[in-house]
């Protein structure tokens, strides 16, 4: 039995190929809300990565506990659909448990789990829009109680960009990943990066009534 299938069986089952187990996802981001750490001392994420990839669950739970909310967050505010964000995080973490083995614990688990997520919501918006322009739907009010921390006029301007300068932005400047990383992260010239964050800020200025810089 190989370390990657040790760390995916309490998740995924007892083979990879079995349903997922979404109701453990459910459970703990829940728990995520109402509960809160142990005050122990913080294993590093390489100590972490390291025991998840040697069979431990606990260091798997922790590490989702700690990397669920921006994940999430991400999620949502690229996607701007509740469920489908929950759906894509809980995708992404999948991947990665799944990835985990092959995982170099010398690089940050956080901006690989970042690209997994965001590739996915990015994938998933295209699909959702394409699939309203052949049914010729309009796109659904947008609710914006999940990120209470962000104006919903920031939330409504978000909305306008394209899913490719809104996931540079929310990265850049919510997640606070260089511009270096994002680029690694979605294998992306830094040169087009900075181009996409500089159209998706002008175009929120504009959106905000701001004058751009």
């Amino acid at each position: 039995m190989t370390a990657g299938h040790n760390v995916a069986s309490g998740l995924l089952g007892e083979d990879s190929s079995a349903p997922v187990r979404r109701d453990l996802l459910h459970a703990l981001a829940a728990n995520l809300r109402i509960g809160s750490l142990r005050n122990e001392r913080r294993p590093s994420e390489s100590e972490l990565v390291r025991a998840a990839q040697e069979g431990s669950e606990e260091a798997l739970e922790t590490l989702f506990r700690r990397h669920w909310p921006d994940a999430h967050r991400a999620a949502y505010l690229i996607l701007r659909d509740p469920q489908a964000a929950e759906d894509v995080a809980q995708e992404g973490f999948l991947a990665a448990i799944r990835a985990l083995e092959r995982f170099d614990r010398r690089r940050p688990f956080r901006p690989w789990l970042h690209r997994i997520v965001v590739n996915r919501a990015i994938d998933q918006t295209r699909v959702r829009k394409l699939r309203r322009e052949v049914a010729g739907e309009a796109m659904p009010a947008e609710a914006a109680e999940e990120a209470p921390e962000i104006g919903p006029e920031v939330l409504s301007a978000l909305a306008e960009l394209s899913p490719e300068q809104r996931a540079v932005v929310v990265l850049r400047y919510l997640l606070d990943h260089t511009p270096g990383e994002i680029a690694r992260m979605l294998e992306v010239p830094r040169g087009t990066i900075n181009s996409r964050i500089r159209r998706g800020l002008d175009q929120l200025a504009a959106a905000l009534g701001d004058e751009p810089r």
